[in-house]
């Protein structure tokens, strides 16, 4: 006899949550390859169409799983910033500590996902909103210890090398603490840089 699978009714926001969370499964497990619309939906036990509703294309899907890890990353880091005392130092560890971690989370699912999205529209318009985001957070974040408002190039920098180290930590060519203390010796440096020299 066959099995019957029993649709569950969501709200809309749950559905999305549910959906995200068996894309996510579905990366971890098969690969991003094997993440369509028709298998998402499979698995998470719903029509396609339901599935369409929510990210119209299997781009739109990768773009709302990368914006949702970046939600993830952000809340990540308020919560831990809440909870830090006002010194420089202590919040470069903070924003140091969240990025290692969140990338490591989603571990070899972030490139993958990132490989998927390349050359796609959606992927520039949300990489670009995340590193601005990212970029005026931590030029807030840090301005009490600045001698002089911290300029672009440093913050793009810093950001490349919180990517870079990121990376190197996923790939085990660096240990996580090390991607940690690395990147938290970058956001300090950049700071101190815009001291005057005496």
């Amino acid at each position: 006899m066959a099995e019957t699978r029993v649709r569950q009714r969501l709200s809309r926001e749950d559905r999305y949550s549910q959906l995200v969370d068996v894309a996510w499964h579905i990366i971890r497990e098969e690969g991003t390859e094997a993440l369509t619309l028709g298998h998402l939906a499979e698995l998470a036990g719903v029509t396609k169409p339901v599935v369409y509703d929510h990210f119209t294309s299997r781009s739109g899907l990768l773009a709302a799983l990368y914006r949702e890890y970046d939600q993830r990353q952000n809340r990540k880091m308020d919560d831990a910033l809440a909870k830090t005392a006002p010194d420089l130092a202590a919040r470069a560890s903070v924003i140091a500590t969240a990025y290692i971690e969140c990338v490591l989370f989603q571990g070899r699912e972030m490139p993958s996902l990132l490989a998927a999205l390349a050359g796609t529209p959606e992927l520039e318009t949300i990489r670009r909103e995340y590193a601005v985001d990212f970029i005026g957070k931590c030029r807030t974040l840090f301005a009490p210890f600045c001698g002089e408002p911290l300029r672009d190039a440093p913050l793009w920098a810093m950001l490349g090398a919180a990517e870079g180290l990121a990376w190197a930590a996923v790939q085990g060519a660096i240990s996580e603490s090390q991607a940690k203390e690395e990147l938290c010796a970058v956001i300090i440096a950049m700071v101190r840089a815009t001291l005057p020299r005496g």
